[in-house]
């Protein structure tokens, strides 16, 4: 009892440092998120991390730190993995339609079952490779911390930007090496600094438009 109080404390206080309202039954959603999480990870090895409260706070509060700097109301998770951070949009998000995208078939049985058991309604699981996909709506946010540079997140997902679209690509420290390279007809517009509750290392979010709606 007193590890689970512990967690729900800890999340609770992490939500308001990042200064996001999300109510105690989201939240608690989410400590079942984390729940699922370690268990299917004995199986599927999903993660490398272990521990209850490094699980929150480089994962859960990790991906929710992003969540003042969406856009729009259709984001797309590219190279979900284990949902993240995906599932803790979706939860922060209600409003937001969200859709996570992975080619692996295990990874997708779990992010199947989270959404299921979680009832999240707003979120739609896509077991395809990215540049493979196809959507007849666009999305407003396409966002990853799957790729190691934004070359190959934007050569592999640009097809899937809305008009007024923003990929959002969450990065440790900034610059890294290689990873300012861009395709043509794109530029970064922003580079934003992140506070993750507990966490002591850098963390980083790279904005990228279109150039021409940069310009215009």
């Amino acid at each position: 009892m007193g590890k689970a109080r512990s967690l729900t404390d800890r999340l609770a206080n992490g939500v308001a440092e990042i200064d996001i309202g999300i109510d105690q039954q989201r939240q608690h959603a989410m400590l079942a998120y984390l729940d699922l999480l370690k268990r299917w990870n004995r199986i599927y090895n999903l993660t490398a991390i272990k521990g209850d409260t490094e699980l929150l706070t480089r994962h859960l509060l990790d991906s929710l730190s992003i969540v003042p700097y969406l856009h729009g109301d259709r984001v797309i998770d590219i190279g979900s993995g284990a949902g993240l951070p995906g599932i803790p949009v979706a939860l922060a998000c209600p409003q937001r339609q969200v859709t996570l995208i992975d080619s692996n078939a295990k990874r997708c049985r779990f992010l199947r079952q989270v959404k299921a058991q979680l009832k999240l309604q707003n979120v739609s699981i896509v077991q395809q490779r990215a540049e493979a996909y196809r959507s007849d709506e666009k999305f407003d946010s396409l966002v990853s911390r799957a790729f190691s540079s934004l070359m190959s997140f934007i050569a592999s997902s640009q097809h899937l930007l809305a008009d007024g679209g923003q990929f959002i690509a969450m990065k440790g420290q900034w610059p890294e090496d290689d990873s300012t390279e861009l395709p043509d007809g794109f530029m970064i517009t922003d580079v934003i600094k992140l506070k993750v509750p507990g966490l002591s290392e850098n963390r980083h979010l790279v904005v990228v438009k279109k150039v021409s709606e940069r310009n215009g």
